[in-house]
Parts: structure tokens; sequence; C-alpha cells
């Protein structure tokens, strides 16, 4: 099994980095899902087609973390039906979550992707990487979060403006639940009984989905 990397906390020394952790703690952990964002197409299970990055490049590295904060779902997607995962970094708990290594235009064309917009402009993260988060608009995704950095190269995600308390939780569907529960397990820093009752435990999953549920998706 591989190690969790540690993150260095701290405001990032560089204001306009080359390169970022995008770190996924949803579907796009699974680098087959994350493809889609980054060189085009349309997931299985998904009913969207996703136009890609101006680098098509796949990510330099993939490695494992554990965020502070809460993975929940709510909202219903479009793509998969069922509540999609956010982030709620100021919530008690511990995020399992999978970083890649991208260019920063790659980051900023799968946060436009996710914000239902047209990839080609790169984000400004001055400020998010010296206050640690930075709200872009009410959207789904368009509040950015420095998670700290790994290597000297910040962790950046994106979630919604509300806490976990402020919203409905909604069950996910099966489809997503898959890639995310792959995602997790091809990380290689959990096994399967690790992921299922994680999976399980978060927000919007419980009380509708039980680890032995989660390990059936999982089930080669």
């Amino acid at each position: 099994m591989s190690a969790t990397r540690a993150i260095e906390q701290g405001p990032s020394a560089d204001p306009a980095p080359r390169r970022v952790w995008y770190t996924s703690y949803g579907s796009n952990m699974l680098l087959d899902r994350l493809a889609c964002y980054l060189t085009g197409g349309r997931p299985a299970g998904g009913t969207r087609d996703y136009p890609g990055c101006r680098d098509r490049s796949l990510p330099a590295a993939s490695i494992p973390v554990e965020l502070p904060g809460v993975m929940y779902f709510a909202t219903r997607s479009p793509v998969w039906g069922g509540g999609r995962a956010f982030y709620d970094p100021d919530a008690e708990g511990r995020v399992l979550a999978r970083a890649h290594l991208v260019s920063a235009s790659q980051f900023a064309d799968i946060a436009a992707q996710e914000m239902y917009r047209e990839p080609g402009a790169d984000l400004d993260l001055t400020e998010v990487l010296t206050r640690g988060r930075v709200t872009l608009g009410e959207g789904r995704y368009e509040t950015l979060v420095c998670a700290g950095q790994v290597d000297g190269v910040p962790l950046l995600t994106f979630t919604a403006p509300w806490r976990v308390d402020d919203v409905l939780s909604t069950a996910p569907s099966a489809p997503y639940l898959r890639h995310l529960a792959s995602g997790l397990l091809e990380a290689g820093a959990w096994d399967t009984e690790a992921v299922a009752a994680y999976v399980a435990s978060r927000p919007g999953a419980h009380p509708h989905w039980s680890e032995q549920a989660v390990r059936e998706l999982l089930a080669p």
C-alpha cells in the first residue's frame, strides 16, 4: 500500500506557480474519469461530453492525501443523477483524496469545465494561494481552496461556497459512487474495506449506501 503524503501548511511562496496539485475528493480521483477533463470525452455512465484542456497531457504524478474537513453529497448532478461530492474544509473530520500534478492552465481548464464554462482562460491564483480560499461565484464548484503544499507545490481544489450543514444531503448514484470509490482504491493508500467504510459514512451516502453495497460496486 502507498502511504499518504504529508501536507505542508502555510501560504505558497510562489503566487503564480507553473504546476499545482489538482486535489480531487470526488469522481476525478479515478484517472480514466479525469482523462475526460484533460483530453476530452464522456466518462462511462455519464451523460456529458467534455471539451478537454488546452494542454492535454496526463498528470505527471498522482498521490494519495488526507485533507482536514468533510466530504459530503448534495444537490443533483445532471451528468450522473444523484448527489455530487463537495468539500467543507471547516468541518471536523478527514477527507480521503487524490492529488494530480498538472499545469496551472490545466487546473484552470478543469475548474472551468466543472463550472459549466468553456475552458481556455487562466486563473489568477494569487488570492487563493495567499488566503487559502477565494469565491469566484455562487456556483457549485466556484470556490477555490488551497489545502497546503506537497514538495512546495500547492494543493488546489474547488467546492461550493456553503457549509455541509447549510444544504440538504442527496444520495449519489451508483455510477458516480463507483467512479469515486474506484479512484480511492486506485490511489493505493486504502484497501477495499477502508474505502467502503469511508464512502458509506459520508453525509448523503449514509444511510442510503451500506458498506456492503459500496464493496459490491468495487467488485470485478
